[in-house]
């Protein structure tokens, strides 16, 4: 099968690997037909985080069941599935409790299991990963590309959102402008913030905020950004969603908290290396909870708000390309031309 391959930093080739095949019971292949280039992919191709050259690369599959093992029970042959950024058993203490990013059998995307920017993928603990979409939706198009975010941006958003303690009624501040961050706008709309302050420095992905239920957009940068918040939202917001990773974006959100408040943070850190001054934290009393965001956790709740129509994330999708267009898809985000990239392998 043919997917894209890191071979060091700035360097993503698509070439000829082998297909995933069935190892064990509990396994599923899935023909990847919708996939995306995440964020999060950046560091390795800036060479900002490690990664071993001839491996495969994404992690956000949807697609068609091609084969399932004796044991797999929830999928078959032909349904069409969506796939969080990470494995998981289901079955296991953390599963159980909703951190099945902690999953005790938690695997990932890469390795032997194809890449999720490939042609196919093998699914460990398929009953425990993979989300059935509805047949009446396996071939609509603007429902696989609306559902697509909940791979990865959509519920970590909603992970921001539920980790700052969102609330109907309250003031909420988004500090980030990528998928995430515009995710976490949707997502605090959906929990029904009154008020919510979207933090960026793109004009194009800040339009996309409003369009997503941002009241107020700040573009501002550093102490002028959290004098516009304080402004905006007389003296701070209760809930803070922390999206981009980044000391300076988390030093924004604590400073735009209202004491007492909650920041919740899913930006992968990054820039920490003097580590983070918890002063500001302590001093005003303000929460700081989240970390990677457990998808598969949110997956039927979104899916079911998707497919009813009042929840589409869909516009994050800037730019769409084939197989073979992924390595420039990498360079345009990279780049700042795309917020996020669609990558329908088999077009």
């Amino acid at each position: 099968m043919r997917a894209a391959v890191f071979h060091g930093p700035g360097d993503i080739r698509v070439e000829e690997v082998d297909k995933p095949e069935i190892e064990e019971p509990t396994d599923a292949i899935v023909r990847v037909t919708h996939t995306a280039i995440c964020g999060s992919d950046l560091w390795f191709y800036r060479g900002e985080s490690d990664r071993d050259p001839g491996t495969g690369v994404g992690h956000e599959p949807m697609g068609v069941v091609e084969e399932v093992g004796e044991d797999v029970r929830s999928v078959e042959p032909g349904d069409r599935v969506l796939a969080p950024f990470a494995i998981s058993c289901g079955s296991c203490e953390f599963c159980r409790k909703g951190l099945h990013t902690s999953c005790v059998n938690r695997d990932s995307w890469g390795g032997d299991n194809g890449g999720a920017q490939g042609e196919f993928v093998r699914s460990t603990h398929a009953d425990g990963t993979l989300v059935r979409v509805p047949d009446r939706y396996a071939d609509d198009e603007d429902a696989l590309r609306s559902l697509l975010p909940l791979t990865d941006v959509m519920g970590t958003g909603h992970h921001a959102a539920l980790s700052a303690g969102v609330e109907a009624g309250e003031d909420a501040v988004v500090v980030g402008d990528g998928a995430v961050g515009l995710c976490g706008v949707a997502a605090a709309r959906r929990l029904g913030a009154e008020r919510i302050v979207a933090v960026g420095h793109h004009e194009d992905r800040l339009a996309i905020a409003e369009e997503f239920g941002a009241t107020h957009t700040v573009a501002e940068r550093g102490d002028d950004a959290v004098d516009a918040v304080l402004d905006i939202t007389d003296g701070g917001a209760n809930h803070v969603l922390e999206c981009v990773g980044a000391a300076s974006a988390m030093e924004t959100a604590v400073e735009a908290a209202r004491p007492g408040g909650t920041v919740g943070y899913v930006g992968v850190p990054h820039g920490m290396e003097g580590g983070l001054d918890l002063f500001s934290f302590f001093g005003d009393n303000v929460a700081l909870r989240g970390g990677v965001a457990p998808v598969r956790a949110y997956a039927e709740e979104l899916l079911a708000d998707v497919l009813q129509g009042t929840l589409d994330p869909s516009p994050i999708f800037t730019e769409t390309v084939g197989l073979d267009g992924v390595p420039d898809g990498y360079r345009m985000m990279d780049e700042r031309e795309a917020v996020k990239v669609l990558v329908k392998p088999w077009e």
